[in-house]
């Protein structure tokens, strides 16, 4: 049984303001987190998905077999090896560095990563917990070399695909697939559990061209210091630590971030952000222009039809 939720009301309303000139607000957040009811055909547990309420994300391992995974790994070094062929645009180095960071419109560039992106053990959960059909706002493929990898710094996702975007409500939900081991060590993905309740309305407008530098270095729609202890006080910080294959289902309202890693190992992982055909991108709520398409899709047509079967058949 679908649920109908108070937030309804707002449709058409900017109800997370953000990027003020003069401060910052912690307010509640408005939306749901499951944007429906848990049943018995849904593709994660009720427990899963009470996780995913409370926490803002979950962890699942075991989704993919090994020789799967030993392909979307062969393909992601492939990728990476021939950065010289992927558009400009699409690229983004480390700073000071010509080491691939980020490869952009993944789904573009390879068709294994298409694939995976429509897998059911992927895109099913998405639609599940968005109760919609889903389209890819946002699809790339993280490096962080061993050694040089530079850290990315506490944010929500939401805050700037609502502010640079036009995203609307928070109704979107990230993957990220693990191509590498991630240990505590080599800087994997870090989360504040339960942050997702709150919208942190940043200070400091947005400049023009904002995400000329904060693809490599994040300056505006930072939460500060204050907030961040305020969040992470109640309950923490976790690690999402597992081997290859993981996959960290996150919402993108969760204050999440990464260390540098000047370990030898290097960490990868594929990133799909999937967003509710109901949610597509309007005007920017805190910038004067909308980033380029290869940062936020807008006008999506058509929703993914999720595919079932083996990855290595691609």
């Amino acid at each position: 049984m679908n649920i109908t939720h108070k937030s309804d009301q707002f449709a058409g309303q900017d109800i997370y303001p953000t990027r003020l000139k003069d401060s910052e607000r912690i307010v509640p957040r408005t939306d749901p987190v499951l944007w429906r009811d848990w049943r018995a055909d849904a593709p994660i547990s009720q427990a899963q998905a009470r996780e995913y309420e409370a926490k803002g994300y979950l962890i699942c391992k075991g989704l993919f077999s090994t020789d799967e995974i030993d392909r979307l790994i062969e393909v992601s070094a492939e990728l990476r090896a021939n950065g010289q062929r992927i558009r400009t645009e699409d690229l983004v180095t480390e700073p000071g560095s010509d080491a691939v960071r980020t490869i952009f419109r993944l789904d573009e560039h390879s068709p294994l990563f298409a694939r995976l992106a429509a897998d059911t053990r992927i895109a099913d959960v998405a639609r599940f917990l968005l109760n919609d059909a889903v389209y890819l706002h946002q699809s790339r493929l993280n490096y962080k070399p061993g050694f040089i990898g530079k850290e990315f710094y506490w944010h929500s996702d939401f805050e700037t695909w609502h502010a640079e975007d036009g995203m609307p409500r928070m109704r979107a939900v990230s993957a990220s697939i693990l191509l590498t081991d991630n240990s505590a060590l080599n800087g994997p993905l870090m989360l504040i559990p339960g942050s997702h309740m709150h919208f942190i309305s940043c200070q400091g407008e947005t400049p023009d061209g904002n995400h000329k530098t904060s693809l490599k270095q994040q300056k505006v729609g930072v939460p500060s210091n204050e907030a961040l202890e305020k969040l992470a006080a109640k309950a923490g910080l976790e690690a999402a630590t597992g081997p290859a294959g993981t996959v960290v289902f996150f919402e993108c309202n969760t204050m999440h971030a990464s260390n540098s890693n000047v370990t030898p190992f290097p960490r990868s992982n594929a990133f799909f952000v999937y967003n509710a055909m109901s949610n597509q991108p309007v005007a920017p709520f805190a910038a004067r222009a909308p980033r380029p398409e290869f940062l936020a899709s807008r006008g999506a047509t058509q929703a993914i039809t999720p595919v079932q079967g083996d990855l290595t058949k691609v």
